[in-house]
C-alpha cells in the first residue's frame, strides 16, 4: 500500500508540474467522485488514496498558481449531468482543493468526457494556455468520446493539455483514456502496476546529469541526436505542435519493430542510444514509418511524409442549420477503418476518397469527400430531419409530467399484419426525436392508460404532438391487504372483466382511461375478498378506501 501511494504521489506531481511549467498558467484537476471509487487497492478505498495523495501533492504548488477543482458523479446517481466546479480557479486555493475533496461523496456515473470539456471552458481554454488533469478509476459511462473531445479540444484551444491519470485501469482499458491526453500533447500515467509507474516515473522525470564540459579538442556533443519532422505531403511545411505522436521502438534483427522505447508528441527532440530504430508518426488518423539509425556524434533528423490531408465535417440538421452537436460523424477513411466523433469533427485522414456518414436522431446522411495530401476539404452535411416535441395529456391542457410516462414512435403506414415498425422511444414529459421528414404515430402510456397521435414531419421544422389519454388517478387505501387488484366493471361475453393492474400492498395507485372500474381487496386471512366500485374521470383524482 505505502508503495502504491508513494508512486500516485509522484505521478501526480508529475502531471501537476508538466501543467506548471510556466507560473502564470492555469488548471483545473477533474476527480472522479463516482462509486467506483470505493473500490480497493491493498485494502485501502481508491477514494481514500486519491484525498491523501491530492492533500500531498497540493502541498507544494507555488502560491502564485491558480488552480481549481472539477467533481463529477459526488451528488447523484445514475446522471450523467452531476458535474461540478467545486473550487474555482484562483491563486492560494490548494487548502480550499483539499478540503473539497475531503468533503466529496463518490456514488455516481462517470461523464469525465464532458467534465474534461466543462473544465476547459471554465478556463477559457479558447482565449489562453490551460491545462487539465484528469484523475479516474473508470472509463467514460455517458455515451460520449474521449478521444475525440480531445482532438477537439487541442485544434480549438490556444494552448490546451491534458493529463490523464488511471487508478486501477487495465491496460486495455488505459488504451481508451490515453488519448484524451495524447491528443492534446499530454500524458497518460498508468496507476495499476505500481512497479512500472515506478520505472515510469525515472524514465520521464529524473533528469540526466549534465555531461562534463568536452576537451577542447573533442567535437562537443549535440544536443539532441534526434530531431524529427513531420509533414503532411512531400514537399509540406513542418507541422508545429500538431498533437502528433512518436512511437520509438528498437529495430528486431529482421529490421522491423522491436521492443518500444518511448512515445513522444509534438515538436519532440530526443537523445536516443546509438543503434537502429523503427518510428511510426501518427497524426489523427495517418500514420508513416521509417527506419533510423542513431550513429555517435550525429543528428538524425528524419522527415515522416504523411500523404494525408485534413477533412472538417459539419453536420447539419436540415438546409441553413446551425451545426448540430449531437449529432455523430463517421468518417471510413482508406486503409484504415472507421474515425467517429460528434459535431464539427476535423481529423487528419489518409489521402484519398473518404466515405462520411452523419446520424442525427433517426435520420442519416452519407456523402464522400476527396481528400488531398496536403489539402483541407470542409463539407457540411445535410441530415434532412425534423424534430418532433411529444408530450401527453390527461385532458387538453393538463400536461404529464412524470418520469413513468413511456412515448414510443411508429411509421404511420402498418405492415399487412396491421403491425407498425418502432422507430424510436423516450420517457417522461418533452421527449424530443429527430426524425426524416414523413408520417409517423406517437403512441403514449401511463400506467394502465395508452393513446396515440399520428403527425407529419418536415425537414428543418418542429413539430409539437399532443396525446390526449383521456384518463384520470385512481387511488386505493386498504389497511391489512395483501394484495389489490383493479378490474373493468363491465364484464365481457365469457363472463370475465379486464384486468387494469396490481400491487401486493396495502396501498395502490395507477392511472386509467376515464370509465367504471372494479377494486378486488385480498387480505388472505380468512380467504375472503372485499371488492369496491369506482369511477375514474379523465383529468380527475378518484380516492376509494376499502375497509
Amino acid at each position: 500500500m505505502a508503495a502504491v501511494f508513494r508512486v500516485i504521489v509522484g505521478l501526480l506531481a508529475l502531471a501537476m508540474t508538466a501543467a506548471v511549467s510556466h507560473a502564470a498558467d492555469k488548471a483545473i484537476i477533474v476527480l472522479d467522485a463516482s462509486g467506483s471509487m470505493w473500490g480497493q487497492i491493498d485494502g485501502k478505498p481508491k477514494l481514500e488514496i486519491a484525498r491523501r495523495t491530492l492533500r500531498t501533492v497540493l502541498q507544494s504548488v507555488p502560491a502564485d498558481m491558480e488552480l481549481g477543482l472539477l467533481a463529477y458523479g459526488h451528488r447523484e446517481k445514475g446522471n450523467c449531468a452531476d458535474i461540478e466546479l467545486v473550487v474555482p480557479p484562483a491563486a492560494g486555493r490548494a487548502d480550499a482543493i483539499a478540503s473539497a475533496a475531503d468533503n466529496l461523496k463518490f456514488l455516481g456515473k462517470t461523464p469525465l468526457t464532458a467534465s474534461v470539456r466543462q473544465a476547459a471552458e471554465a478556463l477559457r481554454y479558447t482565449e489562453e494556455k490551460v491545462t487539465v488533469i484528469l484523475i479516474t478509476d473508470g472509463l467514460e459511462t455517458c455515451e460520449a468520446d474521449p478521444c475525440a473531445v480531445g482532438g477537439e479540444l487541442e485544434q480549438s484551444g490556444i494552448d490546451f493539455t491534458a493529463h490523464v491519470v488511471g487508478f486501477g485501469l487495465t491496460a486495455e482499458e488505459g488504451r481508451q483514456v490515453a488519448c484524451l491526453a495524447e491528443n492534446t500533447g499530454g500524458k497518460y500515467i498508468q496507476a495499476s502496476d505500481a512497479s512500472a509507474l515506478e520505472e515510469a516515473l525515472v524514465e520521464t522525470v529524473v533528469a540526466e546529469p549534465a555531461p562534463e564540459p568536452a576537451p577542447a579538442t573533442v567535437p562537443a556533443k549535440p544536443e539532441h541526436n534526434f530531431v524529427p519532422q513531420l509533414v503532411l505531403a512531400e514537399g509540406g511545411e513542418p507541422l508545429s505542435d500538431a498533437g502528433n505522436a512518436y512511437e520509438i521502438h528498437r529495430a528486431d534483427a529482421a529490421g522491423g519493430k522491436g521492443e518500444r522505447v518511448a512515445t513522444e508528441y509534438n515538436d519532440y527532440k530526443g537523445d536516443l542510444d546509438p543503434g537502429d530504430y523503427v518510428v511510426v508518426a501518427r497524426l489523427g488518423e495517418a500514420s508513416a514509418e521509417q527506419q533510423v539509425r542513431i550513429e555517435e556524434g550525429k543528428v538524425a533528423e528524419p522527415v515522416f511524409v504523411l500523404n494525408a490531408g485534413t477533412l472538417v465535417v459539419r453536420p447539419l440538421a436540415s438546409a441553413g442549420a446551425e451545426v448540430s452537436d449531437a449529432a455523430q460523424v463517421v468518417v471510413d477513411h482508406p486503409g484504415e477503418g472507421e474515425a467517429i466523433g460528434y459535431g464539427e469533427t476535423r481529423i487528419v485522414v489518409p489521402a484519398g476518397e473518404q466515405k462520411v456518414t452523419v446520424r442525427l436522431g433517426e435520420g442519416e446522411a452519407t456523402e464522400t469527400a476527396m481528400v488531398e495530401a496536403g489539402g483541407i476539404v470542409e463539407r457540411d452535411v445535410v441530415v434532412g430531419v425534423g424534430r418532433a416535441l411529444v408530450n401527453a395529456f390527461y385532458v387538453p391542457g393538463m400536461k404529464v409530467e412524470e418520469g413513468g410516462l413511456a412515448l414510443n414512435i411508429y411509421k404511420a403506414a402498418k405492415r399487412i399484419d396491421g403491425s407498425r415498425e418502432q422507430v424510436s422511444y423516450a420517457y417522461g414529459p418533452d421527449g424530443k426525436f429527430d426524425l426524416p421528414p414523413g408520417d409517423y404515430t406517437a403512441v403514449a402510456k401511463l400506467d394502465e392508460a395508452p393513446a396515440e397521435q399520428d403527425f407529419a414531419v418536415k425537414a428543418g421544422q418542429l413539430v409539437e404532438v399532443g396525446v390526449t389519454l383521456n384518463a384520470g388517478v385512481l387511488a386505493v387505501s386498504a389497511p391489512g391487504a395483501r394484495h389489490i387488484e383493479v378490474f373493468a366493471a363491465k364484464k365481457d361475453l365469457q363472463g370475465k372483466r379486464k384486468e387494469f393492474g396490481y400491487a401486493y400492498a396495502e396501498t395502490h395507485q395507477t392511472t386509467l382511461p376515464a370509465g367504471d372500474y372494479v377494486v378486488v381487496v385480498d387480505r388472505g386471512d380468512d380467504g375472503e375478498k372485499k371488492e369496491a366500485s369506482a369511477t375514474v374521470k379523465a383529468g380527475e383524482r378518484v380516492e376509494v378506501a376499502v375497509p
